[in-house]
């Protein structure tokens, strides 16, 4: 993606006022965010009312746009927006999916096979840090990804226990700018996390914490993961919102009990008496969550001028014997993929061959590169992936 689209996608969502179910909308209708900026005040209006359009096309924060592409640029840093292939597909399965995020490591650790949430009370006793970290390495050890939050107490034992594991890795969500580290403490704990997995914001740069970003965090710690471990918790902790979200979204709960007497282990009992699997041992998580094997294959652009591989005889036959309709989730998607060919193509050539708005044919593009039907190369080009 260039610095240009990139831009656009930063004043997208760095607009003043402008939240994220908004821009999805006018994604939905307009396609890429320069065309959302292309239109005129009267079509964006009509899509989100006036005063949400004065919003989206008030003058830009030039200043933050510029320092977020600066810091794009330094290594191991990364804007994932929609619209890109290696934005995690787990995410786009939530009900509120990030239009951007900021990414410092390896954004490979997002496409894990096997990510487990484990998450508990900043305020843990020494046995359920003593807990969490066990888990997390025999996690770790045994190819899973963990994902947690960075926050003090369970969080950060979760985090230590997977890199303890030899080839461990493991993803932490944060609640403030990828600029900061809170708490401070953690920061030589962040370091090791971005070069053992990755850092994941969905706030700007310079963005302090504040109470209201560590729920929001929450859900997409739950939606990444195939299952959330609850080590202790209280009847206010945090992490019951996250085990709720998980249930929501159909990943399954787990929780560690504990004494009848400590008011850590009180969310726990909750949980297990609403359903949640108890848990003693690995055995009890592997039991419900068998280890995959290998993940669905994840969205990637094709290297220029590199035709995609042949497909195996079976699957050419049944390519050519299946209707057209099951490889698309809708026949004008399937029109556009026809129209692409399997070579790569500019953006006007698909228009001239599609009898579609350009407006349409940017949103049916977007919809096809989320799916990784479609991925976008060097030069503006457009690659057919399926």
């Amino acid at each position: 993606m260039t610095q240009s689209m990139l831009a656009h996608w930063l004043r997208l969502v760095l607009a003043r006022g402008v939240g994220a179910a908004t821009q999805r909308n006018l994604l939905a209708a307009f396609g890429l965010p320069d065309a959302i900026f292309a239109a005129s005040r009267a079509a964006l209006a009509a899509v989100v009312g006036t005063r949400m359009a004065q919003a989206v096309l008030a003058e830009p924060d030039t200043a933050q746009i510029e320092r977020t592409l600066a810091w794009a640029n330094e290594p191991d840093n990364h804007l994932l927006t929609l619209a890109d292939s290696d934005y995690p597909p787990a995410l786009l399965e939530i009900a509120d999916p990030p239009v951007l995020l900021y990414v410092k490591g390896d954004v490979r650790a997002l496409h894990a096979v096997n990510p487990l949430a484990i998450v508990g009370a900043r305020t843990a006793t020494p046995q359920g840090l003593s807990n969490a970290r066990a888990f997390a390495q025999h996690l770790a050890e045994d190819g899973w990804m963990v994902v947690s939050g960075l926050a003090q107490g369970i969080d950060a034992a979760a985090h230590e226990g997977a890199l303890a594991a030899a080839q461990g890795r493991t993803v932490a969500f944060v609640g403030t700018g990828l600029d900061r580290v809170y708490p401070a403490a953690h920061r030589e704990l962040a370091h090791r996390i971005a070069a053992r997995g990755a850092l994941v914001s969905e706030f700007a740069l310079g963005t302090p914490p504040r109470p209201g970003h560590f729920p929001r965090r929450n859900r997409l710690i739950a939606g990444l993961a195939r299952g959330v471990l609850v080590v202790e918790a209280s009847l206010q902790s945090g992490s019951l919102i996250t085990a709720r979200l998980a249930l929501e979204s159909g990943r399954e709960v787990f929780a560690i009990p504990g004494s009848i007497h400590s008011p850590q282990a009180r969310g726990c009992h909750r949980l297990i008496r609403e359903g949640a699997r108890l848990v003693e041992t690995m055995t009890d998580i592997l039991e419900e969550l068998p280890p995959r094997t290998h993940a669905a294959p994840a969205p990637a652009l094709v290297a220029e001028n590199s035709p995609p591989p042949p497909p195996a005889p079976q699957e050419a036959e049944a390519r050519a014997n299946a209707p057209q309709h099951l490889d698309a989730a809708t026949d004008t998607e399937a029109r556009v993929l026809a129209a692409m060919g399997f070579d790569p193509v500019d953006f006007d050539a698909v228009f001239e061959r599609c009898d579609l708005t350009a407006a349409d044919l940017q949103v049916i593009l977007l919809q096809l590169e989320m799916a990784g039907k479609v991925g976008r190369m060097t030069g503006g080009l457009l690659q057919r992936l399926a």
